[in-house]
């Protein structure tokens, strides 16, 4: 029998402080750490959304009693990454370890002089998926400013009780042949609605599901989103994000959407409410899922296919700025935290699902059934599908431009505008976005 959630909680982050004993902690929001006149040492570590770290952190001081860990967390990553860029640039602010989400790590590596290369402090390359080191390394092979923590893995998250209400299957493989397509998915969407009644609504968001789509069909091809390789802005002739711009305007059109925005205090809020039954699922949204939904929602929800198979959405690195005053240790502490030992670690915490592919024939995380889930088989769900993925390029200036593409979708969702308007309006508005 798998073991739950809990216990690998538990057993995982014991593996990972034993096999693991380094020296160093973190960053956050504010100046990095220093050291005491008494030898202790503060590290400052920043993150956002759920990473999985806070049993990594207190094993990590255990076996090193010189250190102490300021960890800090901000859920709005848009928010997070412009203040972080804008400390990156300052050169002081930044802490001593710090998050970058996978769409901003093409703009970090613009300033790879900012960070420390872990290629002169003993990169362990095999540790992570090749296209992984990629993402975080210079195109001329040079430098790598950052440790692979995440990837991101697709499905769709459902909840049972509401699924069973409307009439519809709550077996897993039941509801994933409901949806083999994403037209199909809209009509199961319609038929929910219809049977559920009053204000419910299927999905959470338009553009939770318009980021789904995008990523997956990005991957299919041509392996980029609103710029191509060449760092070009192609957000209007690339068929991939046309494709998850009128699927996302067809979820709106059939009124699927309970019209929140992802990670505000109202979508965290909703889940402990009957607002909507499913939504996009890379393996890191079962953190927030269970963060967000509390105990009382412990097997009420479930993890089926996403329509049209797989994908990837998500995934991070961990970077130490050269603005720090304890690189050394900074660096010791990184290592730690994405290790294979450490990925472990946190996905019994998270459920971020590991980039290393040390960990992709554990048997700890093959046969893992998540409890909370009504133990979904975590590895049989996402593993699988993760295995061959191609990576997805995301420009140097992709936040800025997904910023202003998902509020020109949201004015849609509003009522704001029309899909067509809407649809004119973004490509306006990624252009200044992206100072073209």
């Amino acid at each position: 029998m798998s073991p739950t959630m809990r216990g690998t909680r538990r057993m995982l982050a014991v593996t990972a402080a034993a096999g693991l004993a380094l020296t160093m902690a973190a960053c956050g929001s504010d100046d990095g750490g220093d050291a005491g006149s008494d030898g202790q040492i503060t590290l400052k570590v920043s993150t956002f959304g759920t990473f999985g770290y806070d049993e990594l952190y207190k094993e990590y001081e255990a076996a090193n009693p010189n250190i102490k860990i300021v960890a800090s967390n901000e859920g709005d990553l848009g928010k997070y990454t412009t203040a972080l860029t804008q400390r990156i640039a300052a050169g002081s602010g930044a802490g001593d370890v710090v998050a970058i989400e996978e769409g901003a790590i093409a703009q970090m590596v613009k300033a790879a002089d900012r960070f420390v290369n872990f290629q002169d402090h003993g990169f362990e390359a095999g540790n992570w998926v090749d296209w992984k080191n990629k993402q975080a390394t210079t195109p001329d092979g040079s430098s790598t400013i950052g440790l692979g923590t995440d990837i991101g893995g697709l499905a769709m998250c459902y909840r049972t009780d509401l699924f069973e209400k409307a009439g519809l299957p709550t077996d897993r493989e039941e509801v994933s042949a409901l949806w083999p397509t994403w037209d199909d998915f809209i009509k199961v969407g319609k038929d929910y609605v219809a049977k559920a009644g009053g204000e419910a609504k299927f999905v959470d968001s338009s553009t939770n599901s318009y980021n789904s789509i995008l990523m997956q069909e990005a991957g299919i091809a041509p392996g980029y989103t609103y710029f191509d390789t060449e760092d070009n802005l192609v957000f209007d002739s690339n068929p991939a994000v046309k494709k998850a711009w009128d699927t996302a305007n067809a979820i709106l059109d059939a009124d699927l959407s309970a019209g929140l925005k992802t990670f505000t205090p109202e979508w965290d809020a909703a889940f402990k409410t009957d607002d909507f039954a499913v939504l996009g699922c890379p393996a890191w949204m079962t953190g927030n899922i269970k963060n967000n939904a509390g105990d009382d929602f412990a097997g009420k929800w479930d993890i089926a296919t996403i329509p049209g198979g797989t994908g990837s959405w998500g995934g991070s690195f961990m970077a130490v700025p050269t603005q720090s005053k304890q690189q050394e240790e900074a660096i010791k502490l990184a290592k730690f935290l994405t290790s294979p030992e450490g990925q472990m670690s946190a996905f019994g915490e998270a459920g971020a699902l590991p980039s290393s592919p040390k960990n992709f024939d554990n048997p700890e995380l093959k046969d893992f059934k998540n409890e909370y889930f009504s133990d979904a088989p975590i590895g049989e769900i996402f593993i699988d599908g993760v295995r061959d993925l191609k990576p997805v390029y995301l420009g140097e200036k992709n936040q800025a431009v997904r910023d202003a593409i998902e509020n020109d979708l949201r004015s849609v969702e509003q009522g704001q505008r029309t899909a067509d308007e809407a649809w004119q309006q973004a490509i306006a508005s990624a252009k200044a976005a992206a100072g073209v």
